[in-house]
């Protein structure tokens, strides 16, 4: 595939994609901070039970 092929290619897709209206960008948003804040608890509480199995055994040596 050579550059002049793919940027016709790109050409091609660039004219057929059309810009998402304002009630799908929402929505687009929307999901996207929501798996983000659900990636986030799972961590959370990840980290929590880490925290209540492990740390109740490990002390500082200080």
């Amino acid at each position: 595939m050579g550059i002049k092929s793919w940027l016709t290619q790109a050409a091609r897709t660039l004219k057929l994609a059309s810009k998402p209206d304002r009630e799908e960008l929402w929505l687009s948003i929307k999901i996207s901070l929501l798996g983000i804040g659900a990636v986030g608890l799972i961590g959370f509480v990840i980290k929590l039970l880490s925290f209540a199995i492990g740390g109740a055994t490990t002390g500082t040596t200080g």
